[in-house]
């Protein structure tokens, strides 16, 4: 498919891929209608990165993924969903269950019903790697079972299996995009990347992190996106679960490690027993397979990890950047 001139439209591109896959979109010459989260500040959040030239193209639509009414407005007229809107902090959820299963469940389940009434070509819901939970075996390819080791992995197990039961009953063009972890320029502070370079940058050197032996799987920003974009181009992918991953794996103790190495030697990691996920909660390991998608659309990984740290530490040292991000405390 040419997604050129498609009308297409982004939920939760005010957050962190969001926002870059707005921009991934535009430069392919697509018609982008943004779903921003409607607040009494008026802010699209990362949205506003984006250039002046870049936002007057941008059709901003302030809503909230939980309104049926407001979703379908949104969905009017569009060709293309892609729905990334959701909650995705870990340990939030387990204090906040109720608004995950609202905003991940109930607002997957908005997207699905006004695309099929409205009849789009492509809706392609954003998933995540905690749905497997800690692997079972290695890589994990799309057929590992499911395991939902906090409120949020059930909820987002939830939401993919709705995208999947709307694909199955109504023959809507789901396809189920599952990125393992992802980071670079316009994280959140609750994600591990913004939690250490942030204290880096702040010099400290004291990192307090949580339980740094588990494995991640993690893939640049600009990597994922062209994960989304090239999944959205091939007809192949329509009722599809779709891993992207970078099939390598690295433990967070090692991660820390080379971010501390790229911005202040001297600095080490201790252990903050508040920000240690409870035993059978945490996920251990995650190593994604990425066969898959490189079989059916010919995607790549382009960016090493080494480079995606430096870029995203360049990034963070920009003052104005930096002080968006409160370094000193623990963001749940």
């Amino acid at each position: 498919m040419d997604l050129r001139n498609k009308k297409i439209l982004v939920t939760g591109s005010d957050g962190f891929i969001g926002s870059h896959l707005v921009e991934g979109l535009m430069d392919k010459g697509c018609q982008v209608r943004a779903f921003v989260f409607y607040n009494s500040f008026n802010s699209w959040g990362w949205l506003e990165e984006l250039s002046t030239e870049k936002l007057s193209h941008v059709d901003v639509f302030a809503g909230d993924i939980r309104d049926p009414n407001g979703v379908r407005k949104a969905i009017e007229g569009m060709e293309i969903v892609f729905h990334l809107a959701a909650l995705i902090a870990i340990p939030f959820s387990y204090h906040s269950p109720d608004s995950y299963v609202d905003t991940n469940i109930k607002g997957t389940l908005n997207v699905l019903q006004a695309a099929r009434d409205e009849g789009c070509e492509r809706v392609l819901v954003t998933s995540t790697s905690e749905v497997y939970g800690t692997a079972q075996y290695v890589p994990i390819d799309e057929k590992h079972p499911f395991q939902g080791q906090s409120p949020y992995s059930a909820t987002k197990i939830g939401a993919d299996r709705i995208a999947d039961s709307f694909y199955r009953s109504f023959n809507t063009p789901v396809t189920i995009v599952r990125p393992f972890n992802t980071y670079g320029p316009r994280q959140s502070a609750r994600a591990v990347i913004p939690t250490i370079i942030t204290q880096l940058l702040a010099g400290t050197e004291k990192i307090k992190l949580g339980n740094l032996h588990p494995t991640r799987d993690f893939n640049y920003v600009k990597d994922t996106v062209a994960g989304f974009i090239a999944i959205a181009e091939s007809e192949n992918t329509i009722g599809e679960e779709i891993n992207i991953a970078s099939q390598e794996e690295i433990s967070i103790g090692q991660l820390a490690q080379l971010i501390i190495d790229e911005i202040n030697p001297a600095a080490w990691t201790v252990c903050d027993d508040v920000r240690v996920r409870p035993e059978k909660s945490e996920v251990e390991r995650l190593l994604g397979s990425n066969e898959k998608i490189r079989r059916m659309t010919g995607w790549r990984t382009e960016t090493s990890l080494k480079q995606g740290i430096r870029e995203t530490v360049k990034w963070f040292k920009d003052e104005n950047n930096l002080r968006k991000y409160k370094w000193d405390r623990y963001n749940v």
